[in-house]
C-alpha cells in the first residue's frame, strides 16, 4: 500500500518532466540594427580632409535560434553601397562549446571580443586594420569558452562573400587561433592574457594577357589603412607584397580591470614569405586603452563570450586615453608600407541600451609611405549610434 501511494504521488512530477522533455524547441526571431552619424572636423584640413558630417554605416538583418541552433544575416549600406556583413549558421552543443560556419570575424586577439561600432576608442586602431586581424572571413570556427580558459579556432577560406572562388583562380586558406588564460574574469576583477596565431597562404588573382588567355597571378597580400575618421576617407598606409607564398601573424594581448578601471592592449607581428629569393616582408604594431568609469557604472562587468569588457550599462561615461603604433615600413624587403603614431582621448555616453553618444580628439603622425607623404593630422569626431 506504502508503494502504490508513492507511486500515485510521484506520477505528476514525472508526467511534467515527460512532458517538458517532449516539448519542441520554440523558434525565435529578433530583428536588429544600427545606424551611426558622425560628424568631423580637421586641422589642418584640405589635401583630402573636408570638415562635415556623414552616416557612414546603416545595417538592418536579424538573428534567429531554434534549440541548439541559430543563426544571423547582416547587411550594411554606407556612402552608396551595399555590402554583407555577418552571415552565418551556430550549433552549441552546450553553454561552454559552441562551433559556427559562415561569414564572420574570427578570434583573432583582444579587439576580435568588439564590433566596429563598439570599439571603446570610437575607431578601430590603425595597427589592427593594416594587419586585416578582425577582418570578416569564409570559415569555420570552435569556440570553448570555461572557467579560466578561453579557446577559439578557426579554418578559412581568403575570398570574398561576393565573388565566386572561380575568380580567384586559386584559393587562399588560412587557420587562425585564440588563445586565453584568465584566472580572474568576474565584475570588477578582470586579469587576462592571450595569444593569437594565424597562418594564411598567399591571394591570387585571375587574370588575361594581352592574347585574351586567362592565366593567375603570382601569390600576393595587400596591406592598407585610412586616417582614423570616416567622415572623409584618406589613405595613410599601404603596401603590396608581391611574389608571396605565406603569411605568419602573432599577437599577445593583456586585459586587467579593477573597479573603474582598465588597461587593454595588443601586440602584432607579421612576416610574409616570398618567393625566388626575395627578402620576407615583416611589419609590427601595438595599440594600447586606459579606461576608466567617470559616472554611472562603479565597475566594468565580464563578456564570456567574447572573452573581453561587456558595454557598460545605460547612463555611464567613460573616459579613454588610446594610443595606436604601425610600421609598415621594411628597407630589407624594399616594401614601405608607413609608420604611424595615433594618440586618442575619447569620451562615451552610454545612455542606454540602444543610444551610444561618442566624442573622441585624436593626432595622427604618418611619414615613410608611399601612399601618403609626410603629415600629421588633428581630428576632433562626435558620434550619435542606435543599435537594437
Amino acid at each position: 500500500m506504502a508503494m502504490l501511494s508513492a507511486a500515485i504521488l510521484l506520477a505528476p512530477a514525472f508526467s511534467t518532466v515527460s512532458a517538458q522533455d517532449s516539448e519542441e524547441p520554440k523558434f525565435k526571431f529578433t530583428p536588429t540594427g544600427r545606424i551611426l552619424a558622425d560628424g568631423a572636423v580637421y586641422a589642418p584640413d584640405g589635401d583630402g580632409f573636408a570638415d562635415g558630417v556623414a552616416i557612414p554605416d546603416v545595417r538592418i538583418g536579424a538573428k534567429v535560434s531554434y534549440g541548439k541552433w541559430s543563426g544571423k544575416i547582416d547587411i550594411g549600406y554606407g556612402f552608396g553601397k551595399l555590402s554583407m556583413k555577418d552571415v552565418f549558421i551556430q550549433y552549441g552543443f552546450n553553454p561552454e562549446n559552441y562551433v559556427k560556419v559562415g561569414y564572420f570575424v574570427h578570434q583573432f586577439g583582444l579587439n576580435a571580443a568588439t564590433s566596429s561600432s563598439m570599439k571603446p576608442s570610437m575607431e578601430v586602431s590603425s595597427c589592427d586594420t593594416y594587419f586585416n586581424a578582425t577582418g570578416r572571413n569564409l570559415g569555420i570556427q570552435y569556440v570553448h569558452d570555461k572557467d579560466a580558459f578561453f579557446a577559439g579556432v578557426s579554418v578559412m577560406a581568403g575570398t570574398s562573400i561576393s565573388t565566386p572562388a572561380s575568380d580567384y583562380g586559386k584559393v587562399s586558406v588560412g587557420a587562425t587561433t585564440r588563445l586565453v588564460w584568465r584566472p580572474y574574469h568576474e565584475e570588477g576583477r578582470v586579469v587576462q592574457v592571450g595569444m593569437s596565431g594565424w597562418y594564411q597562404s598567399a591571394m591570387h588573382k585571375k587574370l588575361t594577357d594581352d592574347e585574351g588567355n586567362p592565366y593567375v597571378s603570382p601569390g600576393f597580400f595587400d596591406f592598407s589603412c585610412q586616417f582614423p575618421t570616416r567622415v572623409s576617407k584618406v589613405n595613410m598606409l599601404g603596401a603590396n607584397v608581391s611574389d608571396a607564398k605565406g603569411l605568419v601573424k602573432l599577437s599577445p594581448e593583456i586585459l586587467l580591470s579593477k573597479d573603474r578601471f582598465a588597461l587593454e592592449g595588443q601586440y602584432y607581428y607579421m612576416n610574409v614569405d616570398r618567393k625566388d629569393g626575395l627578402h620576407s616582408y615583416s611589419a609590427q604594431g601595438a595599440y594600447g586603452l586606459l579606461r576608466a568609469l567617470i559616472c554611472g557604472d562603479s565597475s566594468y562587468a565580464y563578456s564570456h563570450g567574447d572573452a573581453g569588457l561587456a558595454k557598460p550599462g545605460g547612463k555611464t561615461l567613460e573616459c579613454v586615453l588610446g594610443y595606436s603604433y604601425t610600421n609598415g615600413y621594411d628597407s630589407k624587403s624594399q616594401i614601405f608600407g608607413g609608420i604611424s603614431n595615433d594618440y586618442s582621448v575619447t569620451l562615451n555616453y552610454y545612455l542606454n541600451k540602444y543610444i551610444t553618444c561618442r566624442l573622441r580628439y585624436s593626432y595622427t603622425n604618418v611619414w615613410g609611405s608611399d601612399v601618403m607623404h609626410k603629415r600629421h593630422e588633428n581630428i576632433i569626431q562626435a558620434r550619435i549610434m542606435f543599435k537594437f
